[in-house]
């Protein structure tokens, strides 16, 4: 077997070990959180893939769909209920900023080495700035909209 599925294995295994670390009391917002993300992921990582920016040349579901599943409909949404679920509500705005930082930095670095080690991702017009920007901007919509779709019930 080749190290790019063992790492997929090992990704699989770490992730779903943290859903287990969610409170039951956040389970609504970490369900929340997860599927807009694969909204999201779904529609943006087609669309990058469509106009050929990335290449994912070893892949689940290979046949089915040229993005990476494991990662669009997986990793990434967990990532998401994850910075959901102990997001930093009632600290400074400058500690829910940095918070952003590194949820989007550590995102990004794994996946310049992933890029520059395996053939699980494959830059071809892409940077590792606009996947951080990009991972950036999707953990603020995805927050944005849990507050807004939990604004209900707070009343």
């Amino acid at each position: 077997m080749r190290i790019e599925w063992w790492i997929l294995l090992s990704l699989y295994a770490v992730t779903t070990g943290i859903l287990f670390f969610i409170p039951k009391n956040k389970i609504r917002l970490a369900v929340v959180a997860f599927l807009f993300k694969q909204v999201i992921t779904f529609l943006v990582g087609l669309l990058v893939v469509e106009l050929g920016l990335i290449e994912y040349p070893i892949r689940s579901f290979a046949s089915i769909n040229r993005t990476s599943f494991d990662y669009e409909f997986y990793f990434f949404p967990v990532t998401c209920a994850v910075f959901n679920v102990w997001y930093p509500n009632h600290r400074s705005p400058l500690i829910q900023l940095v918070y952003y930082i590194v949820f989007s930095t550590v995102l990004t670095i794994g996946e310049i080495i992933l890029e520059k080690y395996t053939e699980l991702i494959h830059y071809i017009h892409w940077e590792w700035y606009i996947s951080w920007i990009t991972i950036f901007i999707s953990f603020f919509i995805v927050r944005r909209f849990c507050i807004w779709f939990f604004s209900k019930s707070i009343i």
